[in-house]
């Protein structure tokens, strides 16, 4: 995936995501939150998972989460992180869904970067 600043404006839809993101994240005061947009259009938004026998990046968790209801592939992802670039597991989940687009946003929404496939 190739990193790249994020696109100005934003589609409506992708914004959605930064938005549902951020309110995980903020609704559990995880590290982070992400989101993601299935083939169909269905939304999943999933935070940090940091248990002792478990750790997922939030858009592992999401990821799972679209997974498990049987999404076969990913139209965008976002997210919310204080980190300054994506983690390389995030990297790994979405090119393994072939998501052509993640957002990174910074904790206040605002895009920083853009992973493309």
């Amino acid at each position: 995936m190739t990193e790249t600043a994020a696109p100005e404006p934003l589609d409506p839809e992708d914004e959605k995501l930064i938005t549902l993101a951020r309110a995980s994240r903020a609704r559990t005061g995880a590290a982070e939150g992400a989101a993601v947009r299935d083939e169909t259009g269905r939304t999943y938004t999933a935070v940090t998972v940091a248990l002792p026998s478990l750790k997922l990046t939030a858009l592992q968790a999401a990821v799972a989460a679209a997974v498990s209801s049987e999404a076969a592939a990913l139209e965008a992802a976002a997210i919310v992180t204080g980190a300054a670039e994506a983690a390389e597991a995030d990297r790994a989940v979405a090119a393994d869904m072939k998501t052509p687009l993640v957002l990174l946003a910074a904790p206040d929404g605002t895009p920083t970067a853009a992973l493309r496939a």
